[in-house]
């Protein structure tokens, strides 16, 4: 076949014209591509055109609770992990050092927003008004779940990475359509979006190419919310990609930004940015959040083996507290008396959790059976009546025993 034989682009130029998000490139995004960042290592505010203006109306009250939040949830997880080390739970999840990545973006949601968290999301789920210890259910092993997700909008943790990419978009759509069902009746509707957290090591999962190529095609109200914590468990992110992570948006013809996830006012920008984007209907956003894991990558995990120590202390200095703090002091804007009582809230929610977790009773093993499928399954009837005669047979020897 001769050059002049070979077929053509399914697009033409006017359809090129039609859909411009088709040639979308790095210059073309916000910053022309460059990492956001509107409060330094240093706690030194910084300017942006874009999206200063989206913090310019938080107020000093806005900008505590920001940190309370912050403070209050690495409290709390570090109890969690004091807690799966004494043997209260079977497996905990850190998230220290990614604090400003979720309280930043889950502040910046709405109420009728909906969010597809991972397993790592302890921040989010505290800004959408979870009940902390409910939070610890599944890693206590006593359900499921733990939560119902309808009354916060904050789906529950899903273990199989990546997967909740998928549903997110699902459920997007479902919102589009929703929508235009209720318009069409002549009903005013709330705009809403949905987000999807996700790793650093899940961006390369098939299911995140997946979601993306659906969100892109139908314009979903979806931001894909990727927190680059630098390490998969033991695998880098260099080894995930050789460019930065937002610059993959392209590829599906929707923009991506790379913004310093450890300055949780960039982080609050960035994803209100995203969020009005979506809900005015012009598609998703991809946002790389570029933070670290200080910890390990749950407490079955020794990040010695694998990371040095200079690159932790290089990260820690770097602390999204410590970065807010310094703003708000040198800004006159908290106190000592406010960060004592911030120090008291977060050891009142450490007390609360301990004791609700030690509390936690498992469900019986005939609860457990209930619970394989929405309905009755009859080999699922089969398994139960023979745990019941199972159990029977220990009953039955030891009536023989006293005999």
């Amino acid at each position: 076949m001769g050059v002049g034989q070979l077929p053509t682009t399914e697009f033409n130029d006017e359809e090129l014209d039609d859909h411009p998000e088709t040639r979308l490139d790095p210059a073309s995004q916000p910053a022309g591509g460059a990492m956001i960042q509107l409060l330094d290592a240093q706690g030194n505010r910084r300017e942006d055109p874009v999206f200063g203006p989206y913090v310019e109306s938080l107020d000093p009250e806005a900008l505590r609770a920001f940190y309370r939040d912050m403070a209050v949830v690495r409290r709390f997880d570090q109890e969690a992990t004091a807690l799966q080390r004494q043997g209260q739970l079977a497996l905990w999840v850190p998230l220290t050092g990614q604090e400003a990545a979720q309280i930043g973006s889950g502040h910046a949601l709405r109420t009728e927003d909906f969010v597809f968290p991972s397993y790592r999301e302890h921040g989010v789920a505290l800004s959408r008004g979870l009940d902390m210890s409910d939070l610890l259910r599944i890693f206590r092993g006593v359900t499921h779940g733990g939560w119902d997700p309808r009354e916060t909008n904050f789906n529950i943790y899903t273990l199989v990475l990546a997967a909740q990419v998928l549903h997110a978009v699902g459920y997007a759509m479902g919102i589009q359509r929703d929508q235009a069902s209720a318009r069409a009746k002549g009903q005013t509707v709330e705009d809403a979006a949905v987000v999807a957290y996700y790793g650093d090591g899940a961006s390369s999962e098939g299911d995140v190419h997946e979601a993306m190529v659906f969100a892109s095609s139908y314009k979903a109200p979806v931001v894909f919310f990727c927190q680059n914590n630098h390490w998969a468990i033991s695998v880098p992110s260099k080894v995930q990609t050789k460019v930065p992570l937002a610059h993959r948006a392209q590829g599906y013809g929707f923009p991506g930004v790379r913004v310093d996830g450890n300055d949780i006012l960039a982080v609050h920008a960035v994803t209100q940015w995203a969020l009005d984007r979506a809900r005015k209907g012009e598609g998703p956003v991809l946002i790389e959040a570029f933070t670290y894991r200080l910890g390990a990558h749950t407490t079955a995990d020794d990040p010695t083996k694998y990371r040095t120590s200079s690159e932790e202390d290089q990260w820690r200095a770097k602390d999204p507290l410590t970065r807010l703090e310094t703003y708000l002091r040198a800004e006159g804007l908290a106190d000592d008396d406010f960060f004592e009582d911030v120090r008291r809230q977060g050891q009142e929610l450490a007390d609360s959790v301990r004791e609700a977790v030690q509390a936690m009773e498992g469900p019986s093993m005939e609860e457990a059976f209930a619970h394989v499928y929405s309905q009755a399954h009859p080999l699922v009837q089969e398994e139960l009546r023979w745990y019941r005669e199972y159990e029977a047979g220990f009953e039955n020897a030891e009536g023989a025993g006293e005999g």
